[in-house]
């Protein structure tokens, strides 16, 4: 409480604090400095003569003080919201919601989905209420994502501090350890443990990088609280985003169908058949009209199935093509078409190189229906 002096002999009010200045400490040695509530004059014929009139003009002061105080907080919050500086401030309590923040002489809330993953992953045996229970007397370094005066809504978020402390750690073709958090038909939310054991980020693993098996529901194949190990393969620094792989850790099985799939030797396995001769193998339902197209177009000379395979497991029903990774030798480059459980080699007889193949692939496809 400020000390707060009545001089009744010259006609005025002092009001008076015997403490520093109110300061509020940024980063790289940034300041907000309010001095402490000054000279407060007024000129009065009337002197003070009951007990009651100074308990009066006490309060007023102290509202005046609070008030200011406030007014000087939430512009300090402002300040945090557009540096995007990092605060550190102690969790007061929590609600159904959130956590409740202290910001100097403002509570602010932090919602439970903008906490960062570091929480539910260190106890995932507790209710988030739990959690929050446990977090409350504590330091947490949070960001200021709304700083409304008016509305009285301060907003913090844990995600965007973690965001901006350990993603310079992330980079496309990381590999890490996760733990799966939410799962959505699109795809799969994965914690991600950096390398001081703690899961400060989380990325997406869409549905289509999750298996090279056909995947019709996720949660088939993965659940929340599952460990698994993923491939980063994309970050958006500007949004936030980390893209995940899980399959790309694992050998395309398709790619493996050249020399297991479809024997070298020509000999015929069990699960597979093979020959060299192509004008045996009849095409997969709608190569032939991709076959055709190709012959259109400038510097490809032949195109023909050399040989076939039957994979032990059905990956997808419709025509896949896939090019190989081999550059074109001798002018000779592989495209592999797979439809069901059958996989079948191309051969095309070519002056194109693989990026001039590639092209001319992705305008017949467009061509054809």
């Amino acid at each position: 409480m400020p000390i707060l002096t009545a001089r009744i002999g010259g006609g005025s009010l002092t009001c008076l604090d015997q403490s520093s200045s109110l300061v509020y400490p940024f980063p790289n040695n940034h300041s907000i400095s309010l001095k402490k509530f000054c000279q407060r004059s007024f000129t009065t014929t009337a002197k003070l003569t009951t007990t009651t009139t100074t308990t009066t003009l006490v309060d007023d002061s102290s509202s005046f003080i609070r008030q200011s105080r406030m007014s000087a907080d939430w512009k300090a919050a402002r300040a945090y919201k557009d540096s995007g500086f990092i605060y550190q401030g102690r969790i007061e309590g929590f609600n159904g919601g959130g956590l409740l923040v202290r910001f100097f002489s403002l509570v602010g809330f932090l919602p439970f989905p903008q906490l960062s993953p570091s929480h539910s992953c260190q106890e995932p045996q507790k209710s988030i209420h739990e959690v929050a229970k446990g977090s409350t007397g504590s330091l947490i370094s949070v960001k200021i994502i709304q700083a409304d005066e008016e509305n009285k809504k301060l907003i913090f978020s844990e995600k965007e501090a973690a965001w901006t402390k350990y993603s310079e750690r992330v980079n496309v073709g990381d590999i890490f350890a996760g733990r799966v958090g939410s799962i959505e038909d699109y795809g799969a939310f994965i914690h991600l443990r950096l390398s001081d054991g703690i899961y400060h980020l989380t990325g997406l693993v869409h549905v289509s990088e999750i298996s090279w098996d056909l995947v019709q529901d996720i949660r088939d194949v993965l659940n929340e609280g599952d460990d698994v190990r993923v491939k980063v393969i994309k970050v958006d620094r500007q949004r936030s985003r980390i893209t995940l792989s899980i399959k790309q850790l694992e050998e395309d099985p398709l790619l493996e169908t050249l020399d297991k799939v479809i024997p070298q030797d020509s000999s015929v396995g069990p699960d597979s058949s093979s020959t060299s001769i192509s004008s045996n193998i009849e095409p997969l339902p709608g190569l032939a009209a991709i076959f055709e197209e190709l012959l259109q177009e400038d510097g490809i000379d032949d195109v023909r199935v050399t040989r076939q395979g039957f994979e032990k497991r059905v990956v997808s029903q419709d025509l896949q093509l896939w090019l190989s990774n081999a550059p074109p030798t001798e002018r000779k480059f592989t495209l592999l078409a797979r439809a069901g459980r059958q996989v079948q080699e191309i051969q095309l007889t070519t002056l194109l190189n693989q990026e001039g193949i590639k092209k001319a692939l992705q305008r017949v496809l467009e061509r054809v229906p």
